[in-house]
């Protein structure tokens, strides 16, 4: 019985020790689920914010996601595209009528340039007509035979016209003078030419020419030269005559 006793009271002081260094028992809690903590799916608003969503929210219930770009333009923006159309088609009609304007000044003004009628550029009949003919004369007025001068004065009387005449006479001058005694013989050839202006009945011409000059002596002797000159030529009824020779020389 002593034994029992002494357990009874070793458990009750051991109890009084550990009721007096436990912390004090705070309210129990009220009975119910325990509340979610903020930002956790399903967790409570607190009333400012259920205020503030609830005076954002659209009142017809429509939500307050944004449209979505790919459904097509917003319905406020078509009244603009409507009023802009029109400005732009004036706009547009503008620019073009000033560039018609444009284009038929630049025209008129190319038509009066001097380079605009150049008829060696279009007409290719008249183009052929006048080399061949002024290719003809130069061969033949700027070729001489001591034994025939009479032939090379024919030429230049046919080939040649205006201020032609005296140069031809001033080129060939000491040929005249040295083919008697030589027996010289001149050969002009024209191996390219090309019209640069054809304008009405003026034209002007660069030539290319390969000339021989040939001794018939007791030795027989034969230089060449090469030669390039421009000539301006004008046409007389259905021929076209040598009227001046530039030789590119001062």
């Amino acid at each position: 019985m002593s034994t029992t006793r002494h357990l009874v009271n070793r458990r009750r002081r051991l109890a009084t020790v550990a009721a007096t260094a436990a912390p004090p028992r705070t309210a129990a809690a009220p009975e119910g689920p325990a509340p979610e903590a903020p930002g956790t799916p399903g967790a409570a608003k607190p009333p400012e914010a259920e205020d503030t969503a609830a005076a954002e929210a659209p009142e017809d219930g429509t939500g307050t996601e944004e449209e979505d770009p790919g459904d097509g333009p917003p319905r406020g923006r078509l009244p603009r595209l409507r009023i802009r159309l029109p400005a732009v088609l004036c706009a547009a009609t503008v620019l073009l009528g000033a560039f018609a304007v444009w284009s038929f000044t630049s025209a008129g003004t190319l038509r009066d340039e001097p380079s605009r009628q150049n008829a060696a550029l279009t007409d290719i009949g008249r183009t052929s007509e006048v080399k061949g003919q002024i290719t003809e004369a130069v061969g033949a007025a700027f070729s001489y035979d001591y034994a025939s001068p009479a032939k090379s004065d024919q030429a230049a009387r046919k080939h040649l016209t205006g201020r032609a005449v005296q140069q031809h006479k001033d080129m060939l001058a000491e040929v005249r003078a040295q083919a008697p005694k030589q027996k010289l013989v001149l050969t002009t050839t024209v191996t390219q030419s090309g019209v640069e202006l054809l304008d009405g009945d003026r034209a002007r011409l660069l030539v290319f020419a390969d000339q021989s000059n040939t001794r018939t002596g007791k030795e027989e002797e034969t230089t060449y030269a090469a030669a390039m000159f421009a000539v301006d030529a004008v046409r007389r009824g259905d021929t076209w005559r040598i009227a001046a020779i530039d030789t590119f020389t001062r």
